[in-house]
């Protein structure tokens, strides 16, 4: 018998409050039947960066705006969902309490079954959802927080393949954007500059090329840039924009060369594994970077793999992958209770030991 579910989504992780409602059938793809999402730029821009109180104190504002808007956008009722998903973590503590404490209150008051999403699954299995490729697939998620290779095995079986030791490329755009006077977020607008500049006038380093495996790190790509701008800022006493732009292109090519060439490692290792039919995704926020996206589809087409890529609107945080990732945990049986807890820190693989140089509050995944 065909079993078909209708989830109602929520995320509100970082900065992005946001709720959708997915709906799919056995054997069918997922369809996203809304998508609501109210970011928060405006009310961290002068900040330079999300200040988590704001963030939390806006998701705590607008999250029942959105489910309503979601389903009146969907044309159905919080009684023609089957069950209601939520990301449980990882983020911003406060974020993600206030998701977490919604969709219990949802829970509670209709009866519909809980489900606690991990924010990078969410983004994991975004291309079964937009494009329903089959397991095992190799992804590279890449976003402001998080950058890793994982082996998809299964909605929650993930083999780590290596990941950021320090910053991760979002972070460092981030970053990077804020030393050269950028509006944020930071990885749109380096890459507008960058589109302007000449890449080769400034040779940034490419960060553990020099090391084997799929390990990354981006702190000191930053760092090298900063350097380069105090440089050239006491030499000319002050910066042109013909140098910023530069500079951002520079910066954006050593990202897009450092990650070609860890993702050629990763697909020879997820190859090593599953010869046929080898399919490579990508997700997350910097995956909507368009010169990343490029040189990732070349890699792919040297190794004969399959390229997938979401679209941009499901790149960035959103509520939709919350929903389906919750249809495909609800499918193997899983359910959350009433004592579901929102986590700041949630890693995909469970076995492998935790990256290095994760900070103070423990390991980044």
């Amino acid at each position: 018998m065909v079993q078909t579910l209708t989830v109602l989504g929520l995320e509100s992780s970082c900065d992005d409050t946001a709720a959708a409602v997915v709906r799919q059938s056995d054997g069918a793809g997922a369809e996203v039947l809304s998508s609501i999402v109210h970011g928060q730029t405006e009310l961290h821009s002068a900040f330079g960066g999300v200040v988590p109180e704001i963030a939390a104190r806006a998701h705590a504002e607008k999250l029942d705006i959105c489910v309503v808007q979601a389903l009146e956008a969907a044309g159905l009722t919080l009684a023609d969902m089957d069950a209601i998903a939520v990301t449980a973590g990882p983020g911003l503590i406060g974020g993600v309490m206030s998701g977490v404490m919604c969709a219990k209150g949802l829970s509670a008051a209709t009866g519909l079954p809980l489900i606690g999403v991990n924010h990078l699954a969410g983004h994991a299995l975004t291309p079964r959802l937009t494009d329903g490729i089959a397991f095992p697939y190799l992804m590279l998620l890449v976003s402001g927080g998080h950058c890793q290779y994982l082996i998809a095995h299964g909605p929650e079986q993930f083999t780590r393949l290596g990941g950021t030791i320090d910053d991760a490329p979002g972070e460092a755009f981030d970053k990077t954007a804020r030393l050269l006077g950028l509006s944020q977020p930071g990885g749109p607008s380096v890459e507008t500059e960058a589109r302007s500049g000449d890449p080769k006038r400034f040779r940034f380093p490419r960060p553990l090329l020099d090391r084997p495996g799929c390990d990354l790190s981006f702190s000191g790509l930053k760092t090298a840039l900063m350097r380069m701008r105090d440089q050239i800022v006491a030499e000319k006493g002050g910066l042109t924009r013909q140098d910023r732009a530069d500079l951002c292109a520079g910066f954006q090519q050593a990202i897009v060369d450092t990650l070609a060439e860890k993702t050629r490692r990763a697909i020879d290792m997820y190859l090593e594994e599953n010869p046929t039919d080898p399919v490579v995704a990508v997700a997350g926020g910097v995956a909507a970077n368009t010169a990343i996206r490029s040189a990732l589809e070349t890699v792919c087409a040297e190794k004969g793999a399959r390229f997938t890529a979401p679209p941009l609107n499901l790149c960035t945080d959103n509520a939709a992958m919350i929903a389906f990732a919750g249809i495909e945990r609800f499918r193997i049986g899983a359910r959350d209770g009433l004592d579901l807890t929102a986590r700041p820190r949630w890693p995909l693989d469970k076995t492998s030991p935790a990256m290095l140089g994760g900070g103070k509050k423990g390991a980044k995944a």
